[in-house]
């Protein structure tokens, strides 16, 4: 089964930006959606944003219009661009399938948002 290893989260202050990374193990060619999920330690893990071999993107609506999914099925990656990042982003944020078929996540890379 593909694992995936997500990188690029930090400290940014309120209205800064990241860019977050996630490299797969194998190919994810045939990976119809692959997602952005986030947990805080108070909440149950969420979905934040989605992206279709056809092109196609989809984003919670607590992101919309300040994220952007991307995904590169050559290099087996996929980028999510965060702007505009408020304290309520602050998580550790995740990359998996959506659905998520193998039930298991990787270490997740922190986002901190503060000021």
């Amino acid at each position: 089964q593909v694992q995936f290893v997500e990188s690029g989260g930090g400290w940014v202050q309120p209205g800064g930006s990241l860019r977050l990374s996630c490299t797969a193990s194998g190919s994810i060619s045939r990976i119809y959606t692959m997602g952005w999920y986030r947990q805080t330690p108070e909440n149950q893990r969420e979905w934040v944003a989605a992206s279709t071999l056809g092109g196609l993107t989809n984003y919670a609506d607590s992101v919309k219009g300040r994220f952007t999914i991307s995904r590169d099925n050559a290099k087996n990656t996929v980028l999510l661009q965060m702007n505009s990042l408020k304290p309520e982003d602050t998580a550790v944020y995740y990359c998996n399938t959506l659905p998520n078929l193998s039930g298991s996540w990787g270490q997740g890379t922190q986002v901190t948002v503060s000021s």
